[in-house]
């Protein structure tokens, strides 16, 4: 099959909100995440599930604007070796964000996206069909789900405006859980945990909550707003700190429970992980802003530039060390990078950009297929059996056909 090149423009998106404390709704309520304002002592959320929130300011919808790009390639078109573009049920302009499956059937999965896109497939995600959600509809918004997790057949979304559902029997049924008008920013990032009834969620303000108790009760994990942490550290030669605008624009988490995140503006990055009261900023490694960092298999740290460099942390964990990599972008931004395991990685980015890695990231060739896919190219998901996809916007997504994922079936 003759591959086509198509070319397409390149989207750019930011977040703004800032840090708040969380109030108590009134009794008359049905519904909601509380909190009492943070003492000395605990910054703890309290949850009464059987009270509805009150007096919700009306947030509007946000979807993204569509791209206008070449026409779609033919569905369920091979464009290389590794990658096939999969047919989806749903309209052009559509942007997926996240991809996830349940840890009891690998076979049974959800793909969320903008326009309050929710998708089910039941075969590793070679067909996918639309589900609604009976409690996203009640106040008449058009959620975007940003973030899915599973742990066993519970699950979590979560999205803007703010709204987190629930299930626990793999996605039959979901429970809405609003959350408060005064929740510190947008939930960007859920994680379910290993016990049932436990879960993490991280918003774009850097707050972060804990639950044990299937979201009745919340824990902060931080105790100082990334502003306040901003603040004293300016004098301490954070390059970019003073332009802060009160919101990260992509957060990504290990299985240890660091955080990596990356400022709206990406003048410079922090870091968090379990114990700390707060987070910690780090200078960019690099002259280019920042695009977007995340996590290898061995627990070292990558990083993406808006220049379209990608550099290594030869070391493991939280540092400001990092090396240049052998990546010819031409000229493209770099989006995000997933590691299939140890040696291979893929790394997507705008114009349906691909590369591929077989020496841990240390060197990349250019996957040409990408050529063939008329979009930008957001996230890239591996899962166990190396089952893995990459989602873009204009309802594009592309599953990994190679010798593992191809045996998941």
């Amino acid at each position: 099959m003759s591959l086509q090149s198509k070319l397409t423009n390149v989207a750019k998106a930011r977040c703004e909100a800032q840090k708040s404390v969380f109030s108590r709704p009134t009794r008359s309520s049905r519904i909601g995440i509380v909190a009492s304002a943070a003492s000395s002592s605990s910054n703890e959320l309290h949850v009464n599930r059987r009270v509805i929130l009150g007096g919700s300011a009306a947030l509007s919808a946000v979807v993204s604007a569509p791209l206008i790009i070449p026409s779609r390639a033919n569905a369920g078109q091979l464009i290389s070796s590794d990658w096939e573009i999969v047919p989806l049920p749903l309209d052009k302009g559509v942007v997926l964000l996240d991809i996830a499956f349940t840890e009891t059937d690998p076979n049974h999965g959800f793909l969320l996206g903008t326009r309050q896109t929710l998708l089910e497939t039941f075969d590793a995600g070679k067909t996918w069909t639309p589900r609604n959600i009976d409690a996203a509809k009640d106040e008449g918004f058009n959620y975007r789900f940003n973030a899915i997790s599973f742990s066993g057949d519970e699950g979590w979304i979560v999205g803007k405006p703010a709204i987190l559902l629930h299930t626990t029997d793999g996605g039959k049924n979901w429970e809405r859980v609003p959350l408060s008008a005064k929740l510190p920013g947008t939930p960007i990032l859920v994680k379910a945990l290993n016990s049932t009834g436990q879960a993490e969620m991280t918003t774009d303000q850097g707050a972060i909550y804990v639950t044990d108790n299937a979201a009745y009760t919340w824990t902060g994990a931080v105790q100082e707003t990334v502003d306040a942490t901003l603040n004293r550290t300016v004098s301490s030669g954070i390059s970019g700190a003073s332009f802060y605008e009160g919101s990260f624009s992509n957060v990504q988490r290990n299985a240890n429970g660091e955080y990596v995140a990356v400022s709206a503006r990406g003048n410079f990055f922090m870091t968090w992980e379990p114990g700390q009261t707060f987070w910690q900023p780090h200078n960019r490694p690099a002259a280019r802003r920042v695009q977007n960092m995340g996590w290898t298999p061995g627990g070292s740290l990558w990083l993406t530039t808006r220049g379209g460099d990608l550099l290594l942390s030869p070391e493991v964990g939280i540092t400001e060390k990092f090396d240049e990599t052998k990546f010819n972008s031409r000229g493209f931004g770099i989006l995000d990078v997933g590691f299939k395991d140890a040696s291979v990685a893929f790394a997507c980015g705008g114009s349906g950009s691909l590369y591929k890695s077989e020496d841990g990231g240390k060197t990349w060739r250019r996957d040409k297929g990408g050529d063939e896919v008329p979009a930008n190219l957001y996230a890239i998901k591996f899962f166990r059996e190396g089952q893995g996809f990459v989602l873009g916007n204009d309802a594009v997504l592309l599953r990994y056909i190679g010798a593992a994922g191809a045996s998941v079936a």
